[in-house]
């Protein structure tokens, strides 16, 4: 049984852990509630964009074949930006998303992986720190993106990947995030940002085929310029969903740690109350024995 000590001294310990874990839960609930805002606030505009770009490209009229970032061409040399956080204490948040990438360089993508076909662009300390002592192809330059996230940055890595696909560098490119949902739930996804798919998303494209719009100059220009502000709100809304999903995480999780600290030190107290009363007892007992011993003698 540990000494009255050493049960005061993990107490103690538990009661500094319990304290640190609430201020951050605090701390996370007012990150989470402004990059909530800001996802919020940029939904309705992806998926005006989206239904407008729907709208134009479903015209049998119109001829995108002449549109670089629509180029089929053979899987061979693949680019996954793979967006994690800065920090840790976020609960299943990061390894989610390596298990996502796992199972795609070990499944979906074995065979360019296996000639080493495959370059990851980590977004966000922890990815970048994992892929760095691994033998695989790293870009490392965007990795703290989450220190000052904004459009300006997300639009620099957005640029490069189109460049690079543009420059055949790559052939396919795709964003591993983690999309919010609510504060306890984040959902994994694999989405597509080159070449173009048109969108599987019923709610973004729904009645856009039936609105007329008037184009000015034309259909032809107005693609040439909405194909890559697309891409880069595609790719800004994924830095914004990870962000506010992050901030979920790691307010579940420090809820939970302390919920945990707090049955921590009930056991801790109710032990060391044991101990104490152990410890009266033995003492009692000795000096009834010694009185005993004085009577008799």
């Amino acid at each position: 049984m540990a000494s009255l000590k050493e049960v005061r001294v993990r107490i103690k310990s538990v009661m500094s852990t319990q304290q640190i874990t609430k201020a951050m839960k605090m701390v996370a609930a007012a990150k989470l509630r402004r990059s909530q805002e800001a996802v919020m606030q940029l939904r309705p505009y992806a998926q005006k964009l989206n239904s407008i770009m729907s709208n134009v490209a479903s015209d049998s009229s119109l001829d995108l074949s002449e549109n670089p970032y629509s180029e089929v061409r053979a899987e061979e040399k693949i680019l996954l930006i793979v967006v994690t956080s800065d920090r840790g204490l976020c609960g299943g948040f990061n390894s989610n998303i390596l298990k996502a990438v796992n199972v795609l360089l070990t499944n979906k993508y074995k065979l360019q992986s296996d000639k080493g076909n495959v370059t990851l662009l980590p977004l966000g300390k922890k990815g970048n720190d994992f892929y760095a002592k691994r033998k695989i192809n790293v870009i490392p330059s965007y990795s703290s993106i989450f220190t000052s996230l904004n459009f300006e940055e997300a639009r620099k890595v957005a640029e490069r990947a189109m460049n690079c696909f543009i420059a055949k560098e790559y052939d396919k490119v795709e964003v591993v995030y983690n999309e919010f949902k609510n504060v306890a739930t984040q959902i994994v996804k694999v989405k597509q940002l080159l070449p173009i798919v048109q969108s599987e998303d019923k709610t973004m494209v729904k009645g856009s085929k039936n609105v007329d719009y008037i184009f000015e100059p034309n259909k032809i220009d107005i693609m040439k310029d909405l194909i890559p502000k697309s891409l880069k709100i595609t790719l800004y809304g994924a830095l914004l969903e990870s962000a506010a999903a992050e901030n979920g995480a790691r307010m579940t999780a420090m809820d939970k740690a302390t919920e945990n600290a707090g049955e921590l030190l009930k056991d801790l107290r109710l032990s060391y109350n044991r101990t104490r009363q152990a410890a009266i007892t033995k003492e009692i007992l000795e000096i009834v024995g010694g009185a005993e011993a004085l009577a008799n003698n």
